[in-house]
């Protein structure tokens, strides 16, 4: 199959060739805590896999810098490419790269020592605390590895080799699996076994992509030595990522949240339940993340080379896309509630019905989730962080602390099960007023 260029006219066809193997590549992404997840419920029991979901937004919180200098960087080095400017792109990204790694083990070393205060403060005790510390513990170890990671998964699609991105990721995502399977199920390890086998996916994922571009290659970037720190090129990738690094930040203290509201509403079993759910919401999410990670290097592209009419291509394509698969997603979620449900947690009828109950609840929101990730990148492309910024903290903060906090006082759980899809709507209209307001800058509509 043909190779597909950035500056090339994108058809239907095209735009769904090219952004396929993103949105693969984020779901395989995803499947990683899905996998844990799996085999911890079902060979070492529902507190353990209470620790899993505890933990697991604390290793995200750290990690919000790479998704920010894969998104900001991959669209400020995308313009440069599109200015034909190829050297500075390579200086740039190698620079990135080497900031990654330092901002990584800083942030190691941090969440080692705050695991525990965190972990307390959400209301663990007694086994769930100890299983908590120990699988956030393992996690940490490899966190630089986890953010090389994902920077990397959005410059593989700007160097033109999204496809290659996926294969790396489907190899590290096997190697999590078959992990799981044999350090959980068959050498009975525990939960250190399904902590290890995450880790040693992650430097998977890692290592291949550094070895790819150290040396040379057919792509459009590789890593230099002939590069150093540029600072304006660094604060322009971060603020113009920080809509990324919000968001992710955002969903992440939000799931600590929600953990706190279900350790006080509904104890642990609640904390479970919204864990299973989350296992098929990472998923939906990730294709809708898929997509703009696919789509965004080449809207920086035309950005960059002033072609308006491939940019309003783009976005009315997108929008009817993305548009249809919410609906999908909806109808795929109310569908999947109960068979998802009983793969995790069918050992116990109490906890399978809160599971699928909360599941048709939470469901609405995935209505409306593409839409509104789709606008954040899309003015993280066209290097307006400030926008992106704006609606990622809306949506992805401020809305859902209210309707966290709030809807709870009015409907208790069901209240905090709304949370998501009411924040969704009220994003949305933010949505359409910057798309009406911008629309005459960029001009894409």
């Amino acid at each position: 199959m043909a190779r597909i260029h950035l500056s090339e006219h994108f058809t239907y066809g095209k735009l769904t060739r090219f952004v396929l193997p993103s949105i693969m590549m984020m779901i395989f992404t995803s499947i990683y805590s899905v996998v844990d997840g799996l085999f911890v419920s079902n060979f070492v029991g529902k507190t353990a896999f209470a620790a899993v979901n505890l933990t697991y937004p604390i290793t995200m919180v750290l990690s919000a810098a790479g998704f920010m200098i894969g998104t900001g960087g991959s669209a400020l080095i995308g313009k440069t490419l599109g200015e034909g400017k190829p050297d500075e792109a390579n200086r740039y990204f190698s620079m990135l790269i080497g900031v990654v790694v330092a901002i990584g083990a800083v942030l190691t070393a941090l969440g080692l020592v705050f695991l525990r205060p965190v972990v307390l403060l959400l209301g663990a005790e007694g086994q769930l605390l100890d299983d908590s510390i120990l699988y956030g513990r393992i996690i940490l170890l490899a966190e630089t590895f986890f953010m090389l990671q994902t920077t990397f998964q959005s410059f593989f699609v700007t160097a033109e080799k999204p496809t290659l991105g996926f294969v790396v990721t489907l190899l590290s995502g096997l190697a999590n699996m078959v992990l799981d399977a044999l350090f959980v199920a068959v050498f009975q390890w525990g939960l250190a076994g399904a902590a290890y086998a995450t880790a040693v996916s992650q430097i998977t994922g890692a290592l291949i992509p550094v070895v790819y571009f150290a040396f040379p290659n057919d792509s459009l970037l590789r890593l230099t030595r002939k590069t150093r720190l540029y600072p304006k090129v660094l604060w322009n990738t971060c603020t113009n990522g920080s809509s990324e690094m919000v968001s992710n930040l955002a969903n992440s203290l939000l799931s600590l949240l929600y953990n706190f509201q279900l350790m006080r509403l509904l104890g642990e079993n609640g904390v479970a339940a919204y864990g299973v759910i989350m296992y098929a919401g990472f998923i939906f999410a990730a294709i809708n993340i898929g997509y703009t990670i696919g789509l965004s290097p080449v809207i920086s592209f035309h950005y960059g080379a002033d072609n308006h009419g491939e940019l309003k291509n783009l976005f009315q394509k997108s929008l009817r896309l993305i548009g249809a698969g919410g609906i999908l997603m909806f109808l795929a979620a109310e569908v999947a509630a109960r068979p998802m449900a009983r793969l995790f947690v069918g050992y116990d009828a109490e906890l399978l019905e809160l599971t699928v109950h909360a599941a048709h609840i939470i469901a609405f929101a995935f209505l409306l989730n593409g839409i509104n990730t789709f606008a954040s990148a899309f003015f993280t492309a066209l290097n307006d962080g400030a926008v992106s910024a704006t609606l990622s903290f809306l949506r992805t903060f401020l809305f859902q602390i209210i309707c966290i906090l709030c809807l709870p006082l009015i409907w208790k759980a069901d209240g905090l099960w709304s949370a998501m899809a009411a924040a969704e709507a009220v994003s949305f209209l933010v949505t359409l007023y910057f798309f009406i307001r911008k629309r005459n800058v960029y001009h894409y509509a």
